[in-house]
């Protein structure tokens, strides 16, 4: 590790963001987002010296469903400054930096979220191809290298590489070539052959060859998408036909469509992190539909559904992890970052069917406590567990001394 550079660091913006967790806590909550709104529109306009207002702002935004009004207002708010604070909600403690890149929701690890309960003080500092990291960071004690796997992002990770090799503090997923590696072909290749593991190949296709298919069924998604959009099932050439009516993209992931559906008929999809390691479950799925998401997986109006999701987080650790450590360790050591999160489900022959592993993927507590009472005790471990991780990389930069935010 080297020692600080002799550069002096730029001060770190002192106004506070409200931040993407506190944000998204309001949507969901459904409160009065129009007061909400109008509050930052007038710490917007009246100092134009800080653009914290700005990018909660564009948060919002996007929060409400205005994607192209929201990544406008965020760019607006990059121009003007690239350095952002969300401070903690007690004493100073535990400063940790983290280098995003511009873009939706999706773009960058959600670390105000894992940051929940804590008193560590976020500085997000945005970089992209036409803005670099600069010769002076802000003060700070541990990084964390937050940008996703995006074909947008791909420049950003390649131009991060030579300074993450001598950064002055330490810094977690500090590879960048292992986070670009993580598109859903190249995770398909990184755990072939992977002990209790399927991760179904999936192949990048132009529009011609993928018209050409004879095997079927497939999944295809057009290349760049999340969140299912695109995503559709496809069991013969004319609906092959008909899919490529519909989409404007002109390439595509394809995939061989795996039944995954357990005696009962019924899907499962595990969304599971994996902190320095150790696998934690943030969210288990059950769905009669095969393109499980949490939120059209009727979690809020089945009982059973969510009996089932407490009791497999509550027996993780002794039942699923034990039956698929083989298949944990090889995805720990493959795609070796210290975070990643992975969305699987469990085939019929007891393999682990990998959906995907990123570093961006959304985990939260935001669920309420009334319908999901242990939800809560159970993502408060997985947030304790990745606040720990920070806290060993720079145990000895904690400092009483340390003046307040």
């Amino acid at each position: 590790m080297s020692n600080a550079p002799s550069t002096p660091s730029p001060p770190t913006p002192r106004p506070s963001t409200i931040g993407l967790a506190a944000l998204s806590r309001m949507v969901f909550q459904q409160l009065d987002l129009a007061a909400i709104w109008n509050g930052l529109i007038d710490k917007a306009t009246h100092d134009l010296t800080d653009a914290s207002a700005m990018l909660d702002l564009a948060t919002l935004a996007i929060l409400t469903g205005d994607m192209a009004g929201g990544l406008g207002l965020q760019a607006q708010a990059l121009q003007r400054q690239r350095i952002y604070r969300r401070a903690a909600p007690g004493a100073a403690g535990l400063r940790l930096l983290a280098i995003a890149a511009p873009g939706d929701l999706m773009a960058n690890t959600p670390i105000d979220f894992l940051l929940a309960g804590s008193e560590i003080e976020l500085i997000t500092l945005y970089v992209s191809a036409d803005y670099p990291l600069p010769a002076a960071l802000p003060d700070h004690d541990v990084a964390f290298l937050a940008v996703g796997e995006s074909e947008a992002n791909k420049p950003i990770l390649e131009a991060l590489s030579p300074r993450l090799a001598t950064w002055p503090t330490p810094i977690l997923n500090a590879n960048p070539a292992r986070i670009a590696g993580l598109t859903r072909d190249g995770v398909a290749e990184l755990m072939a052959g992977a002990p209790g593991l399927l991760a179904p190949m999936a192949y990048r296709l132009d529009r011609e060859p993928f018209a050409a298919l004879t095997e079927f069924p497939v999944i295809a998604r057009p290349i760049g998408s999340h969140a299912g959009a695109g995503l559709e099932k496809l069991d013969d050439a004319a609906a092959v036909r008909a899919y490529l009516a519909a989409q404007p993209t002109e390439r595509f992931y394809v995939s061989p469509f795996i039944d995954y559906a357990r005696a009962d008929g019924l899907f499962r999809k595990q969304r599971i992190a994996f902190i320095d390691g150790r696998p934690f479950l943030c969210h288990h799925a059950v769905s009669a539909h095969w393109m499980v998401h949490y939120l059209n997986a009727a979690m809020l109006d089945s009982p059973e559904n969510r009996a089932e999701e407490a009791l497999t987080m509550r027996n993780f650790d002794d039942d699923f992890v034990v039956r698929h450590r083989d298949a944990f360790d090889a995805l720990a050591a493959r795609v070796g970052l210290d975070y990643f999160a992975i969305d699987c489900g469990e085939m019929r022959d007891g393999r682990l069917l990998l959906f995907e592993a990123d570093v961006a993927m959304i985990v939260h507590d935001m669920d309420p406590p009334d319908l999901f009472p242990y939800k809560a005790p159970q993502m408060k471990t997985v947030f304790a567990a990745f606040q720990a991780m920070l806290h060993r990389a720079a145990p000895f930069l904690l400092r009483q001394d340390r003046p307040a935010a």
